[in-house]
């Protein structure tokens, strides 16, 4: 009895210590493209109906990205359940490519964060070439977040922003 009294003491403790250091950790802008990438790397190591999701749908679309590009990913995905057809983005802007494989990832903060800004760069290998990928971080919601991926009119965001054939959101139905 005093032995699950003491393990239990003993597991509240460490409870406490490790979510007072997740506190009062500092979040860096490369934390989340780490987590987004480690979100890639779940979904492309599974498969079929039970597959992880990547990191632009949900449950990381809210957490990782910006409110912004959220929604345009999200405007993406209604325009392909509604349409049948593929969105304006037809790779996967982690991997910069359509298939790909993650290894050896480099994530580094290009420049010192100002401002609620800052330019974060993967690198990695992936089928046997060197990719990098840019990201524009902005701090929002009390986390760094994604808010493009990709440089200025090569970005993700422009990408998406792009007008749709259909789709309710056009006001005009999408016939499948």
């Amino acid at each position: 009895m005093l032995r699950n009294l003491l393990i239990a003491v003993f597991v509240t403790v460490v409870a406490g210590l490790a979510a007072q250091w997740a506190v009062a950790a500092e979040p860096t802008p490369e934390a989340t493209v780490k987590q987004a990438y480690a979100a890639t790397l779940r979904s492309l190591a599974s498969s079929g109906p039970k597959a992880s999701p990547p990191a632009w749908r949900p449950p990381h679309r809210d957490r990782l990205l910006s409110k912004g590009l959220a929604a345009l990913f999200a405007r993406d995905d209604l325009y392909q359940d509604e349409s049948g057809e593929m969105g304006n983005i037809g790779a996967d802007p982690f991997l910069n490519g359509q298939d790909g494989e993650v290894k050896n990832l480099r994530v580094a903060v290009t420049g010192t964060p100002a401002d609620g800004q800052a330019l974060v760069t993967a690198s990695f290998q992936s089928l046997g070439k060197t990719v990098t990928v840019p990201f524009r971080m902005i701090w929002e919601a009390g986390a760094w977040r994604i808010d493009d991926i990709g440089d200025g009119s090569d970005g993700i965001r422009e990408a998406l922003s792009q007008p749709y054939e259909c789709g309710s959101f056009m006001k005009k139905p999408c016939t499948r």
